[in-house]
């Protein structure tokens, strides 16, 4: 079973030679997952960075793609080593990318609101690994993000499924006790790692707050 516990997910504002730096001290200081999100990167740009950072994490934790799932066959089959996808409420169906990633992929819902948590619900079992909830707080890495739900409306929501939910959307270290004490099976940081001088530090300060021994 993957570990939801620490999704590190990429900011496309970092130069992508700082973002590799990034990815490989992030992950030895103790990410559990490693998620590609690009959405202003060209196919074939996407394409060479998936190649890149799958060399970069090495199999040390789950690495997955946001959105593109032809992105993700395409570098399957060219031997890199990607874990599975991030799918948003309008990307292509989550039964979908399951079917034609198999069930050992790891396959993860955007999920908001009670309509998205029902509708997650209503799949057959085994179609999701994790549903990703948020906002939490407002954050500058998605500016056209829903209202946020802060703790307490996470709580809501993850309390009406029994898929795991990791809690996603402007959380520093601060949030991580109250989010677990919630119900969140794990979180994802972008901007608390990825503008860090040096995210080894902030990595390990979060595993720390989630309650691991470093």
């Amino acid at each position: 079973m993957t570990d939801l516990s620490l999704h590190l997910v990429t900011d496309h504002r970092v130069p992508f030679d700082r973002l590799r730096d990034i990815v490989d001290r992030a992950v030895a200081a103790g990410v559990t997952v490693v998620q590609l999100r690009d959405k202003l990167a060209t196919g074939a740009e996407l394409f060479a960075r998936t190649l890149d950072l799958a060399d970069v994490v090495a199999g040390r934790c789950a690495f997955i793609v946001d959105d593109r799932l032809d992105i993700v066959l395409a570098a399957r089959d060219r031997g890199a080593r990607v874990d599975g996808i991030h799918l948003g409420q309008s990307d292509l169906p989550v039964d979908a990318a399951r079917t034609l990633l198999g069930a050992d992929a790891v396959v993860g819902w955007t999920a908001n609101t009670p309509a998205h948590f029902a509708a997650a619900t209503a799949l057959p079992e085994g179609t999701l690994d994790y549903l990703g909830v948020g906002v939490i707080r407002a954050t500058a890495t998605k500016p056209d993000h829903p209202r946020p739900l802060g703790i307490d409306g996470f709580a809501e929501l993850a309390a009406s499924t029994d898929l795991p939910c990791v809690a996603i959307g402007g959380i520093d270290v601060t949030d991580v006790a109250g989010l677990r004490a919630a119900g969140a099976a794990g979180v994802a940081v972008v901007s608390a790692v990825c503008a860090a001088d040096d995210p080894a530090p902030v990595v390990r300060d979060l595993r720390a707050a989630w309650g691991d021994v470093a």
